[in-house]
């Protein structure tokens, strides 16, 4: 469920981007559980992390899967 808040976070809330302080304010979500889903969800191409200081997470757009994912969350209502 912690992937999907962040996903839906990154990609819904009218922000570019976050850092992981921002996901867990945005989330509710605590700070190992937002670095480990974070990772994850790295790994899997949903979201890139910007070679910024602080880090900075931005879903990854330019892949087909998480394009699809943001649609349904859309469409089902989970995004608003």
């Amino acid at each position: 469920m912690g992937r999907l808040k962040i996903l839906r976070t990154l990609a819904v809330t009218g922000f570019p981007s976050y850092t992981k302080y921002g996901l867990e304010k945005a989330t509710g979500l605590k700070p190992a559980a937002v670095r480990d889903h974070l990772k994850i969800l790295i790994e899997a191409g949903l979201v890139k992390e910007l070679p910024l200081r602080p880090r900075v997470y931005v879903v990854n757009d330019k892949d087909s899967f998480t394009v699809l994912l943001i649609e349904l969350f859309r469409k089902s209502g989970y995004a608003k």
